[in-house]
């Protein structure tokens, strides 16, 4: 049999979670065909309660595009974890992220940028490649991610087995999520002062049941407020993302960010730039760009503080769809959510 002809037949093997076939996330080794035998490796980054499945999916997927050929399937299932440097040693209360590779932190120096779009977004792109991903929602205003993954109705267990409770995250699209929105109703106000703030936004990333990540997004509230200085001071960030349009307006903000990630008493770096709304294409003219919000401002920007430029992201209608309808763009290879992809590459690059 064909070896070309087998791995074909494996690309049309979906993951059920991560919605990519098995091929295209290096799941698939050593595929060997001879003497009326098939055998390949299975290759998982970590355990998978799905891998029985894909396995079962594989089978069915050869017998199917060989009918009558009588042969033997041997599949070797593996697990190998990602490369990412765990820590080892953490503080009292700091238990939660004791397994956890990189912690980000994803900012922006006012609202209304697409700060939550890019977080939900460069979440699952990782999730996609392969990664363990989880993304906590700390912007405790106004909490976003629930809508925008399609999880509203969804609430979070609690696990007291330890003899601490422990709040165990939502998973969905191959992501564990965390959101105040969760204990909150969608029209419920949260009213709360600077230290009741920054309580609650260590909660949502302290008080949760993470295990085993790669990265671990942080949503952050837009500003450089003392609630952001409390939190990145007291959380081991590998680094920060700042997310800003290309206006003028916005970029007068991003500088306040770098400056307050870069300050004396905080000190964490900052990874890169992104530019959200980079510029419009419409549906029906995918070549064409409009940059009704200025040109290369966040390139302008990365230079003048010496950082990277992760990506620009353009303004569509898919995008603005897919986070009001909690189907994240991400999600889909097409053209509309590569920007998205290449972001994520980019971290990874940086980081591993």
């Amino acid at each position: 049999m064909d070896i070309q002809k087998i791995e074909e037949v494996l690309r049309g093997v979906m993951h059920p979670v991560h919605e990519r076939d098995i091929v295209s996330m290096e799941m698939v080794e050593d595929i060997k065909a001879e003497d009326g035998k098939i055998r390949f490796k299975l290759v998982f980054p970590s355990p998978d309660p799905l891998s029985s499945t894909i396995k079962k999916s594989c089978e069915k997927a050869l017998r199917d595009a060989f009918p009558g050929q009588e042969f033997k399937l041997s599949i070797m299932e593996l697990v190998r974890e990602r490369k990412i440097k765990k820590r080892h040693t953490v503080e009292l209360g700091q238990e939660a992220i004791a397994h956890v590779g990189h912690i980000i932190a994803i900012a922006s120096g006012k609202g209304g940028v697409g700060k939550s779009t890019v977080s939900v977004n460069l979440a699952i792109a990782l999730a996609k490649a392969g990664y363990r991903v989880g993304l906590t929602d700390a912007d405790v205003y106004g909490p976003s991610i629930p809508i925008m993954t399609g999880t509203e109705d969804y609430k979070p267990l609690v696990d007291d087995s330890s003899g601490k409770e422990m709040i165990i995250p939502v998973e969905k699209y191959g992501v564990k999520w965390m959101s105040i929105g969760y204990f909150s109703k969608p029209d419920q106000p949260l009213i709360w002062r600077g230290p009741m703030a920054s309580n609650a936004l260590k909660q949502m990333i302290l008080q949760i049941q993470w295990g085993e990540l790669d990265f671990l997004l942080a949503d952050l509230p837009p500003g450089t407020g003392d609630i952001h200085i409390s939190m990145v001071s007291d959380i081991p960030l590998s680094g920060a993302i700042v997310v800003s349009t290309p206006q003028p307006v916005a970029l007068a903000d991003v500088e306040k960010g770098i400056n307050m990630f870069r300050s004396e008493g905080i000190n964490k770096p900052v990874l890169g730039l992104v530019e959200n709304m980079a510029w419009f294409t419409p549906e029906e003219l995918p070549d064409n760009k409009y940059y009704i919000f200025g040109k290369e401002g966040c390139k302008k920007m990365a230079e003048k503080f010496d950082v990277p430029l992760l990506g620009q992201i353009p303004l569509v209608q898919s995008i603005r769809e897919g986070g009001d309808n909690g189907s994240p763009i991400a999600l889909n290879d097409r053209a509309d959510g590569a920007s998205f992809h290449k972001l994520a590459s980019k971290i990874i690059s940086i980081l591993e």
